[in-house]
């Protein structure tokens, strides 16, 4: 029963790292395209994400694979959350007919 609780605590928190890092991904992404210096957004955020996610599987894992396994498909679990709350890419307004000058 406690390994049980253990293994879905991790779980839990791979939702939450993965919620940090693929969110804060999206959120960089808005920021780099509106900056003048995006490469700076880029990379900074890259080195918060990934520190901030390498420790968390550190200190979730324990020393125990099971962990981290859990603690893994809960991450993955997060990028599959994040990408359907945060929606489709945006479309262009042009339609590719018009710009081609076919008629239909």
């Amino acid at each position: 029963m406690n390994e049980a609780v253990t293994l879905a605590l991790a779980g839990v928190a791979g939702v939450c790292l993965g919620v940090l890092f693929y969110g804060g991904l999206w959120w960089t992404v808005r920021q780099g395209a509106l900056s003048s210096r995006p490469a700076f957004w880029f990379f900074g955020s890259l080195l918060v994400r990934m520190g901030t996610v390498l420790t968390g599987f550190h200190l979730v894992g324990g020393g125990h694979w099971e962990r981290l396994v859990a603690c893994l498909l809960g991450f993955a679990l997060a990028r599959y959350l994040v990408t359907r709350l945060t929606g489709p890419p945006v479309q262009p307004n042009c339609s590719s007919e018009r710009v081609a000058g076919h008629a239909p």
